[in-house]
């Protein structure tokens, strides 16, 4: 969609601005439109591309049952459309990363595996649905890189025993890490202000954690309308790179 009025942009970016200097216990939760500024596309969408290379539909491919299944057709999926790894982190990890640093940011909670948060110098980062770049071979539980996986020729074996080695990522099917959840419905429930951003809200259980967020600062940024946008406190419908960064040019503005 094209860029809304400059004026109501600069605007909301006011407002944003404001709510962040006046919180010192916000936390983030982030889809898949945050890393798509990255260059990572949402692999959820089947495009013509797909259906021409690949015989099932992604969310088919990367299901636990799948995987065990035919994990030789799994891996093509994964390496050839899950992995990037010389993604570089975008305005809105940075942007992050120094909230965090400046001791505004308690957590980041992330639907993505891409470990960009991180990349980006994020310390406190909540990975609901695990990370390419942490690998376990399902025998012996050794743990291998992620160059590991992608130099392997095929399905990636244990160098030690010959088990599969599996990336640590939640598959469909798969239940999410509980220590994991817990953690994101602490720090949620005890924010001061809860900005989410680059989701539709729709995948759950992740999208049922809004539910715990008790405080009257709930940001939500999106390109597109979301089901909770009437309940925000704050909605601004554009990329989160671009918002992240009008954030940062804003508070140095007040700085100077």
């Amino acid at each position: 969609m094209p860029n809304q009025n400059k004026n109501a942009f600069d605007s909301e970016i006011d407002r944003l601005c404001a709510m962040t200097e006046a919180s010192d216990n916000i936390v983030f939760f982030g889809g898949a439109g945050v890393s798509t500024e990255s260059g990572i596309p949402d692999f959820r969408s089947q495009d013509g591309l797909y259906n021409m290379k690949y015989k099932y539909p992604p969310e088919m491919i990367i299901s636990h049952s799948f995987f065990m299944r035919d994990p030789e057709e799994f891996f093509r999926f994964y390496k050839d459309k899950m992995l990037f790894p010389d993604a570089k982190p975008n305005a809105a990890h940075l942007a992050l990363a120094r909230l965090e640093k400046e001791g505004k940011l308690r957590a980041v909670i992330t639907q993505n595996i891409d470990g960009l948060h991180q990349k980006a110098g994020s310390r406190n980062v909540l990975e609901l649905h695990g990370s390419v770049l942490r690998n376990h071979c399902m025998k012996c539980k050794k743990a291998f890189s992620l160059s590991y996986v992608t130099e392997a020729d095929g399905v990636p074996r244990c160098d030690e025993c010959g088990g599969i080695v599996k990336p640590d990522v939640v598959l469909y099917e798969e239940a999410l890490d509980e220590e994991v959840m817990n953690k994101a419905v602490y720090y949620i429930h005890n924010a001061d202000m809860l900005i989410i951003g680059g989701t539709s809200l729709t995948v759950w259980p992740a999208a049922g954690l809004l539910n715990y967020y008790r405080g009257d600062k709930l940001v939500l940024i999106n390109r597109d309308r979301t089901a909770r946008d009437e309940t925000a406190d704050l909605v601004i419908h554009e990329s989160i790179g671009r918002v992240f960064e009008a954030l940062g040019s804003q508070e140095r503005k007040q700085v100077e």
